[in-house]
């Protein structure tokens, strides 16, 4: 048990779209990634992902709608459902999902990271 400084970690992320681990509990891993820009339209068949804005905010669109998503806000973003994150301005995001999630879910992309660092 030790305690994680949020805004430590956030500093040792260089790259915009790069999660990076800080936690892991029931199968579940905590990351963190600073959102800036557009990063691709995909979808997670297996799994739901849970995206909680530490600062900035992001638009996440889906198929049909979009929303803004705020400093201290979080959305769910369910299995199955086509999504597409993009931020203006850089934007830092704690996310929550299962171990073996992939960023990009059903797409190949340069974006994709096969196995995030821990941090």
């Amino acid at each position: 048990m030790k305690k994680i400084n949020i805004a430590s970690k956030f500093k040792l992320i260089e790259k915009a779209w790069t999660p990076h681990i800080v936690g892991e509990l029931n199968g579940q891993h905590i990351k963190l990634a600073k959102f800036k820009g557009e990063f691709p339209r995909h979808v997670h068949e297996d799994e739901d992902e849970m995206f909680l804005v530490v600062s900035g905010s992001f638009v996440m669109e889906y198929d049909e709608s979009s929303e803004i998503i705020s400093e201290g806000e979080f959305v769910i973003v369910p299995r199955g459902v086509y999504h597409r994150p993009i931020a203006k301005d850089e934007a830092e995001v704690l996310l929550f999902e299962p171990k073996g999630t992939l960023n990009t879910g059903n797409i190949e992309s340069p974006f994709k990271i096969d196995k995030p660092k821990r941090i």
